[in-house]
């Protein structure tokens, strides 16, 4: 009888509960029901199997954590789930059993984050997972490389490591958890390893650090710290930082150590539960036989090669390969196969040595240069003055080239990972194609490497970008690599800090890096470190044959990211945090240089460059601008070649040069209009003509009038002659009356006659051409100015009445300029009175009518044709007009007529008498000054009047009534 597997498990609620089950369901469950209902023949306790899992429980950071193997994953070679709160990650590893002949150590790691963790569906068209993600290469990099030192030498048997987010919480990174389970499977499993490790990660708020922060705790954090390590050595450190100093760094380093050791106890006692006993794995050594002899043939001649410094690297190559070839004819001449058969390995190892020795002994590096010095370094920024930013850095052989690229807040890559941020909107992406080492090769898809190299120079640049309130451009770097002789990744983040002052963003400061090497001498016996050295800046050949790379990157503050790799099993941290200090100094010695070539952020002003802009509009003008379905905008970006992308409230438009932004924006000004500006240049079309001016709409459906006045430097006696409706014109904003109505002028865009442009814009003006632009401010109730004006409309001022006005430049006007409607209801009401009581009648024939000069100054009036004593609005000299609400000019008015004895508008009552002084004569009466910059009118019975009256004189009037818009209409009063 088949064995039966009891599972146990506990009954949990369906959160899906159906009320009825589709009728195959039904059948499904009666066949099953029967079958089970069907007694064992041989119920026999020998033949049940249970599924037995053992678990370790323990604290790290206050935080619980649990290790778990036996109940998923049972056929693999090693299987354990790590959880932390909600989170949950199955790593397993398994090994191939069939040998093959190879020289190196075929480990892979592969990390997978699948939407069903969050409780999310994929939104591919598939709905699927693709391809991996960048972060699932980089988590697959942290997790492989604390281990793969750890694998015996010669060990070279295929082995994979398979990492799977079960639940994520979005509490907490699922990365460090899988390097941490993946290390509990190898233990568990038969394969031979050195372990068990420890991984913990470290941040720091508001200078205390913490263990395990939350991805919450991380964003206001200035460490991300991932720290790996055996019981006594360090194994991987990887780094993003704020610019952390070197002492604190240390610090952090050293507090990280005891805490990821705790991860090492559970494992161990989890692997005597449930672990296997390690299989024996032929081992690919060297025999001592082959070593020797080769030595004997090649050690003089290959030190005779590193010990010139006049090599350089493809020179030194050449003369390597030479000597491989000469030794490989020898054995064939022997016959001797085994040999041949390692030949590579064993001329390496023989390199390895003489390189090393002569280091620790010498204190001489390969290409003569001192154990702390760096190589020469070549730096220009601006080679390519099209692009946003461009940079060329060289140290040594060594040449990358790098470019920024500026785009909208739309540009962002979007992030589909279970936590972190859902966007990312800078970006470094590093390239290494095959001719920078004089390789043939293809170019795939992501690589491993190059995502590694491009991410640990994006987290150095991080630190200094501006923030996104301030900065909201997506910014993306391309580095690539034009030749290569080590610190590739290093001299990237050299060349993007130079690149992005090239392109004007207003970085802090630069961000430079190099790497560390270290070269050991180690006890056979019992495997510790007796000698070292540490090498800053080191060549490729360097870092193949030492102990370690150490890269690190930061500003003159602090670092802000590291990232080390080792080769041997553990290096002490004593070692590590030595290194610190040859790297600090060689940091500040290549910003000295990058310094020298761009120190602070270019300004482009390059008419060529591409061009950047944000604009910010209310949310319906945005709607207009887009249009139905977004029509709008893609005809616009199709027809300029521009992008644009919209925001809450704002645009962000991208274009290649000036040309194309100035195109576009003329389009979106047409559309949506922009903030008016006093001294502004508007396209706008004629609408309507009237005897006294034209009505244009510009600036997005606004509306302004033209003036017959404002047409031309010449008399014009027909507005007609000048324009027609639907006649485009380019005109200047003169402006602004209280209700918000704009005053333009078309003859202040055009040189005066026998004089320049620069001239005084025209009678009316407020601003001329070359003052700078003004905004409008909010207008204020319009009722309440009327009030404070004393509606100058009744008794339009003639500028030759009163003689040559002053522009004031710096005042807003303060007379009423109307909708065309409104202008034809007055003449219409102008019309009929005139008829009625003011216009006299030549024997019955029709009422003589004002001239169309005279009619139009009863519709509006130029600021300039105000003698000074007119009341105005104070505005403040800025960028932006900063209009005073009316009221308080009001009370201060009235205050000081209060302080005078003066009569204040709220004072004034039909029978009020007053002392008033003539302020204009009219052809139909008297403009009054009643004090307090009060106004009042007085009417003439007949033409005789006017003739006694003169400016400035004082005379005695009370008021007997208020006109339509509450100005205060004047009787004289006999004293006698």
């Amino acid at each position: 009888m088949a064995s039966l597997l009891r599972v146990r498990s506990r009954a949990r609620p369906n959160p899906l509960f159906l009320r009825t089950l589709p009728t195959f369901l039904h059948l499904r469950r009666t066949l099953c029901s029967a079958t089970q209902s069907q007694p064992d023949p041989d119920p026999s306790p020998t033949n049940t199997k249970v599924l037995e899992s053992f678990k370790e429980e323990f604290e790290v950071g206050a935080r619980l954590i649990t290790l778990e193997t036996g109940k998923v994953a049972r056929f693999a070679n090693g299987a354990v789930v790590l959880g932390l709160d909600g989170t949950n990650v199955l790593s397993t590893v398994c090994s191939a059993r069939v040998d093959a002949t190879r020289d190196f150590l075929p480990l892979t790691v592969d990390y997978q984050e699948k939407q069903f963790a969050q409780g999310v569906i994929p939104t591919t068209y598939m709905r699927r997972e693709g391809a991996p993600k960048e972060r699932e290469l980089l988590c697959g990099r942290i997790i492989d490389r604390p281990i793969r030192p750890l694998f015996p030498a010669g060990f070279y048997h295929e082995v994979q490591v398979m990492a799977s987010v079960l639940s994520s919480d979005g509490n907490q990174d699922p990365d460090v958890l899988a390097a941490n389970a993946t290390s509990a499977a190898l233990m568990l499993s038969d394969i031979p390893w050195g372990g068990p490790i420890g991984m913990i990660r470290i941040g720091r708020i508001c200078g205390q650090f913490v263990i395990n922060p939350t991805m919450d705790e991380l964003s206001v954090s200035d460490l991300n710290l991932i720290y790996a390590c055996t019981r006594d050595k360090t194994l991987m450190i990887d780094v993003q930082a704020r610019e952390i100093s070197e002492k604190d760094l240390e610090a952090g380093i050293r507090l990280a150590h005891p805490e990821a050791i705790k991860y090492i106890e559970p494992q161990i006692k989890l692997a005597a539960k449930a672990g296997k006993s390690k299989k024996e794995y032929k081992l690919s050594m060297l025999s001592d036989r082959t070593l020797e002899k080769v030595s004997s043939m090649a050690a003089e001649r290959i030190e005779a090669v590193f010990t010139d410094p006049s090599y350089g690297k493809f020179e030194r190559g050449e003369a390597l390969d030479g000597i491989t070839q000469d030794v490989k004819r020898v054995l064939e001449e022997e016959g001797d196969e085994e040999s041949l058969k390692i030949l590579p390995k064993a001329v390496d190892t023989v390199r390895k040595k003489v390189v090393r020795k002569r280091i620790i002994d010498e204190g001489f590096r390969v290409d003569g240069r001192q154990l702390d010095e760096v190589r020469p370094l070549c730096c220009e920024s601006g080679i390519y003055p099209v692009l946003h930013g461009s940079s060329l850095f060289n140290r040594g052989e060594t040449q990358v080239l790098c470019t920024v690229t500026l785009g909208a807040p739309t540009d962002a890559q979007r992030l589909d990972s279970l936590v972190g941020p859902p966007t990312k909107r800078f970006m470094l992406h590093y390239s290494f194609p095959p001719h920078c080492i004089n390789e043939v090769g293809k170019r795939g898809g992501l690589n491993r490497r190059e995502v590694g190299h491009g991410t640990l120079a994006e987290k150095a640049l991080l630190a200094v970008l501006p923030p996104e309130e301030d900065f909201p451009y997506t910014v993306r770097v391309n580095s690539e690599v034009m030749a290569s002789d080590g610190s590739t990744s290093m001299a990237t983040v050299c060349g993007g800090s130079m690149a992005l002052m090239d392109a004007g963003i207003p970085v802090r400061e630069h961000v430079a890096g190099v790497s560390v090497g270290l070269v050991s001498e180690i006890d056979p016996s019992t495997g510790e470190i007796i000698d070292y050295r540490i090498l800053t800046d080191i060549l490729g050949l360097e870092d193949h044959l030492g102990d370690m790379d150490f890269k690190i990157a930061g500003t003159r503050k602090g670092v802000t990211s590291i990232q080390l790799d080792i080769k041997p099993a553990g290096i002490p941290i004593d070692i590590i945090c030595e290194c610190l200090e040859p790297a600090r100094k060689a940091r500040l010695q290549i910003l000295d240089h990058m310094e020298q070539e761009i120190g602070a952020p270019r300004n482009k002003d390059n008419s060529t460059t591409p061009r950047l802009a944000t604009l910010k509009y209310s949310n319906d003008a945005i709607r207009r601008l887009i249009g139905p379905m977004g029509a709008l905008k893609k005809k616009m970006e199709e027809e300029t070649g521009a992008r644009m992308s919209v925001g809450d409230g704002t645009l962000t438009i991208v274009a290649k040069n000036q040309a194309v932004m100035d195109k576009l924006l003329e389009k979106i000004d047409f559309i949506v209009g922009r903030e008016i500006e006093v001294g502004g240049i508007y396209k706008g079309i004629v609408t309507s003509i009237k005897e006294y001016g034209a009505f244009v709409e510009f600036n997005g459906g606004q509306h302004g009038l033209l003036h017959i006045s404002e047409l031309s430097h010449e008399p014009v006696s027909r507005v007609a002659d000048i324009v027609s409706i639907g006649q485009q014109l380019s005109l200047m904003c003169i402006g602004q009356d209280v209700r918000g109505n704009i005053k333009l002028s078309l003859k202040a865009t055009k040189p005066r006659p026998g004089g320049s442009a620069t001239d005084d814009v025209g009678e009316g003006s407020v601003a001329s051409a070359k003052e700078t632009a003004k905004i409008w401010a909010p207008v204020w109730d319009a009722s309440k100015a009327e009030e404070q004006q004393n509606s100058a409309s009744e008794f339009p001022i003639s500028k030759n009445e009163l003689g040559e006005a002053k522009p004031a430049t710096s005042k807003v006007p303060v007379f009423l300029i109307r909708s065309a409607e409104e202008c034809d209801e007055d003449e219409k009401s102008t019309s009929s009175n005139l008829t009625s009581k003011d216009t006299p009648t030549n024997n019955g024939r029709e009422p003589i009518r004002k001239s169309k000069s005279r009619q139009s100054q009863d519709v509006i009036d130029s600021s300039s044709s105000h003698s000074g004593s007119s009341p105005r609005t104070n505005v403040k000299k800025s960028k932006h007009l900063k209009q005073k609400k009316p009221s308080s000019h009001l009370e201060e008015r009235e205050e000081e007529a209060e302080d005078k004895g003066a009569v204040t508008a709220k004072q004034m009552k039909i029978g009020t008498k007053v002392t008033a002084t003539v302020y204009q004569i009219r052809a139909h009466g008297l403009v009054l000054d009643l004090g307090g910059g009060l106004k009042g009118m007085y009417r003439f019975e007949d033409d005789s009047d006017k003739k006694g009256f003169k400016i400035g004189e004082e005379i005695r009037v009370a008021c007997s009534s208020f006109s339509s818009k509450g100005i205060p209409v004047m009787t004289m009063v006999d004293e006698d």
